[in-house]
């Protein structure tokens, strides 16, 4: 018996059981009748079974005896005319029993010839490719798997596969909206039971996907890692079958990683925590310590983690150091020498693909700019055109790339410094996925080190905002709750800086996060309130109008504040809240949350504020030097004297002898010295001028060295976005000159 059909089985058994069935129950309706044809949830005649099982049950012997012959009778002819029976019912006994009596199941063993025939049948491929045959079967096996494949390396359909062949919902989290919604839109168009959830959905298109993830209509949902600070999903979720979490680019786990996010850190807990059966990690980027933190946050096996090699024998790699008034006219000699073959140009800037475009387009080049600037309309646009094949080379920000699968790109140009190995490794995999040689070609100036590691000081708190917020922190009492969006503005602190304390705060034992929850609600009644509560108790009607009876009452909207609420009739507001999502979930209302805040509890108050913000402001600065130090490696590759494919290799835990025979370096070309750098310029006395008339002017938001350093080089900062700071002449003053250099000279200023 197949995993579907044992746990078919295993359903009706435990029904039974719970509702103290007779004997006969189980014998007949597992034995006489029948259930490998059955697909439990899904199967018309699956649900039959379980409803005749109660009614067998509660029944007398005779009685029980006469549902028993009648059933493979009504069986036939409900196949024949496939007339839903107790829909809502059954549906809702199946999920709540299913999430509830079924573990862990692990799939029978297949042979290859039954998983390449599902391959074929689902996506049309008639093999798998390298590495992915090897995950899919450790998840059907009913383990967890890391899977580091290079970019274009088949990564999504490891778990899509998986998904369609496991009871449950597979949850995919992922970061990038642009390339879930190209997935979903891909395998709905294959027929398969997938959708999205993100911001970008009406509030009735949101309902939708709800009422089919309640009904179990949905094999595949896909959301962004913020959507798990949602209360009412994550109740969602804990009343459904889940199959496998589905995490892409599982670096950002990781600390050591060259795109921490602070939301990935808290996917371990959850997966936890909901009793996820298995997890899949996937990336296109893991250096050794960072696949270490993957497998050890989710309990994989060594064994378990499949990683295919980074080496693209048809890519051609090339530095070519120039100087940075050069580059213009070397990149349009290389677009000249292959004219309109799909080409994409990778800048650090947006104005700087702004210019690079214009400069191509009055060359006579077929060149458009993309950045995340630019109206989304437009972005899609200039994507569509390039897709296409009408618009041949692209001067794109890294916001282009993510999810674009185009195999005939045969040129990636960097004509800025790449922030990171894990990053040019990335933008390079997009090339030459047809197999055929592809060029890869880095031009080299020193002169992009200021902007990069401007960015990387630019995100460090200053030691003052972090003894601020830690100080608030800790003296808000056992039970509190923060809004990140306020503390980021009140302490001059990017908010993603913000939650990465707040996580670095979980982590130290100090606080505990208990549950995320929004400050308001805008409601909208879909049917009128006296018809919303019947079918209520009295004293629960009693409480729902009390609800509504203090919300703030618009032309077709209420506004619901639950903490005021909260006080007004005496309940606790996590009540509140529920009554809120529970009357959403019945399809009564229409709901628009806003004002997320996260909940807390103080674990720790034995510590002195001063003492832990010294500790959290030594955590930021280890991470701003391993941004810098993973910019310097950038610059170590532009500058190695040998082969730049083994270096690379080397770098994400590949270390070999073998040269690849064709980059810069195999192919005779040395590096000849560092890299060019225009001499660094002096600060003016004009400019000394200015900025001891803005310290004069102490504005609060620029009161620190830092702060006024940030706002010279051209870095705004929430405080200085709120005081429109980045509106005056003097913002970006000094952007050309580095961080450092100039944060020392204001330190040099008596009264900075």
């Amino acid at each position: 018996m197949g995993l579907t059909e044992g746990r078919t089985a295993h359903v009706v058994t435990t029904f039974a059981a719970q509702r103290r069935f007779r004997p006969i129950v189980l014998t007949s309706l597992t034995t006489f009748l029948g259930l490998e044809p059955m697909i439990l949830g899904n199967s018309i005649q699956a649900k039959f079974l379980v409803s005749m099982a109660i009614l067998v049950g509660i029944g007398t012997p005779v009685s029980s005896l006469v549902i028993l012959l009648l059933i493979p009778a009504i069986l036939s002819m409900m196949e024949n005319f496939r007339r839903p029976i107790h829909k809502e019912l059954v549906c809702s006994m199946h999920r709540n029993s299913l999430r509830a009596s079924i573990p862990a199941t692990t799939l029978s063993p297949m042979d290859s010839t039954d998983l390449n025939t599902a391959l074929q049948r689902h996506f049309g491929f008639s093999e798998f490719r390298r590495g992915q045959e090897a995950v899919v079967r450790c998840l059907l096996e009913g383990r967890s798997a890391l899977a580091v494949f290079p970019t274009g390396g088949g990564k999504s359909l490891c778990y899509q596969l998986p998904a369609l062949l496991m009871d449950g919902l597979t949850l995919v989290v992922s970061p990038l909206i642009a390339l879930m919604k190209d997935q979903v839109d891909v395998m709905v168009a294959k027929g398969i039971a997938a959708a999205r959830l993100d911001s970008t959905l009406t509030g009735d298109e949101t309902v939708a996907i709800y009422d089919r993830l309640s009904a179990g209509k949905l094999k595949l949902l896909y959301v962004a890692p913020e959507r798990l600070a949602n209360e009412g999903f994550l109740n969602r979720l804990h009343s459904l079958p889940l199959a496998l979490l589905a995490i892409d680019e599982a670096h950002c786990i990781s600390e050591w990683g060259h795109n921490f996010r602070p939301d990935y850190l808290k996917l371990a807990g959850l997966a936890k925590d909901l009793k996820f059966p298995r997890v899949l990690g996937l990336t296109a980027t893991a250096t050794p310590a960072v696949s270490a933190d993957i497998l050890r946050a989710f309990d994989i096996r060594a064994d378990d983690h499949t990683q295919l090699s980074f080496h693209r024998s048809n890519l051609d790699l090339h530095v070519t150091p120039v100087a940075a008034d050069q580059r213009n006219a070397l990149l349009l000699g290389r677009l000249k020498a292959a004219p309109e073959q799909s080409t994409i140009v990778y800048v650090t800037l947006q104005h700087t693909a702004e210019s690079v475009a214009t400069f191509l387009q009055k060359a006579g080049q077929n060149a458009r700019a993309y950045h995340a600037g630019l109206p989304s309309e437009v972005r899609a646009d200039c994507q569509e055109s390039f897709m296409s094949g009408r618009t041949a080379t692209i001067v794109a920000t890294i916001a282009f790339g993510m999810g674009i699968d185009k195999s005939d790109i045969r040129a990636i140009y960097h004509y800025n410094l790449p922030k990171s190995l894990e990053n040019f490794t990335q933008e390079i995999g997009r090339a030459g996925r047809d197999g055929k040689p592809a060029v890869c070609e880095m031009l080299a100036c020193g002169d992009d080190l200021t902007t990069l590691e401007n960015f990387a000081y630019g995100d460090t708190p200053t030691e003052l905002a972090l003894r601020h917020l830690v100080d608030h922190l800790m003296r808000q009492g056992k039970e509190f709750d923060v809004s990140f969006y306020q503390l980021s503005t009140t302490n001059d602190i990017r908010p993603l800086v913000v939650s990465t304390l707040m996580t670095y705060l979980e982590l130290e034992g100090v606080i505990q996060a208990t549950r995320p929850f929004y400050s308001e609600y805008r409601v909208q009644y879909l049917r009128d309130l006296e018809h919303l509560l019947k079918g209520y108790t009295p004293s629960r009607q009693e409480f729902l109008r009390k609800i509504f009876a203090q919300g703030k009452k618009g032309w077709s909207w209420i506004t619901l504040k639950p903490a005021n609420i909260a006080s007004q009739v005496g309940e606790p507001q996590e009540n509140i809240s529920k009554a809120i999502t529970s009357l959403e979930q019945a399809g009564d209302l229409r709901v628009k949350p806003s004002g997320i805040r996260q909940g807390y509890r103080l674990l720790r108050d034995d510590i002195q504020p001063r003492t832990l913000a010294d500790r959290m402001l030594a955590l930021f600065q280890r991470r701003e030097q391993q941004d810098i130090n993973r910019l310097h490696r950038v610059v170590t590759l532009a500058e190695h004297p040998q082969c730049l494919t083994q270096f690379i290799l080397h770098y994400f835990g590949e270390p070999t002898q073998e040269t690849c025979g064709h980059c810069s370096r195999c192919e005779g070309n040395p590096p000849q010295g560092p890299l060019p750098r225009s001499k660094q310029r002096p600060i003016t006395l004009e400019e000394g001028e200015v900025i001891q008339s803005i310290i004069a002017e102490r504005l609060p938001p620029l009161r620190s060295a830092r702060q006024l350093t940030r706002f010279l080089c051209g870095l705004s900062s929430p405080a200085a976005a709120r005081a429109r700071l980045s509106r005056r002449d003097e913002f970006a003053l000094l952007q050309d000159l580095p961080f450092r250099h100039v944060l020392d000279y204001i330190k040099s200023i008596p009264q900075a």
